[in-house]
């Protein structure tokens, strides 16, 4: 069992699953190349047009596009102007970022509750070269907008735990 542990790829592999989100980005951009690979080969080398091809590069695109916002989310990627924020004190700037996490919370929540709508409203229209229902590629918006407000939620969270820790030391 100490061999398990200490072999380095299969703490890799562990690690890999550990990220069920990076894992799925990576398999959907290899989807997007797979696809887009295979609709270029059949197209100038065997002079055949692929129809569905197109059609899923473009969905798979919107699954990644969604979900790369979410991780950028997760990992506190998105651009933010904090150039006043940072000069006022350290009280006044976790409210503002309370503030600023509860308007993004009220946005996501009725972003994900439009886009469900919306999704299930096209849930009976049909793809015309995949054949698949609609609600697959809209469905990538309320995954991704659900991940979203999750770690802007996760992320306040971890905020006010660790300046709860940070003054409970420092006093």
């Amino acid at each position: 069992m100490d061999k398990i542990n200490k072999d380095p790829n299969k703490r890799k592999v562990k690690t890999i699953f550990k990220q069920p989100l990076e894992l799925s980005l990576c398999v959907i951009l290899v989807g997007i190349v797979g696809v887009t690979f295979t609709q270029v080969l059949f197209r100038y080398i065997f002079h055949l047009s692929l129809a569905w091809s197109e059609e899923l590069a473009r969905y798979l695109f919107l699954w990644l596009a969604a979900l790369a916002s979410a991780y950028a989310f997760k990992t506190r990627s998105h651009f933010a102007l904090r150039f006043l924020v940072d000069r006022l004190g350290k009280r006044t700037q976790n409210l503002i970022g309370s503030l600023v996490t509860f308007i993004v919370s009220g946005f996501l929540a009725i972003f994900i509750w439009k886009s469900l709508e919306f999704t299930i409203s096209m849930s009976k229209q049909v793809a015309p070269s995949t054949q698949m229902s609609m609600a697959v590629p809209y469905s990538s918006v309320v995954v991704g907008g659900t991940l979203m407000l999750y770690y802007v939620l996760r992320n306040w969270w971890s905020d006010i735990r660790s300046e709860g820790k940070g003054n409970n030391k420092s006093q």
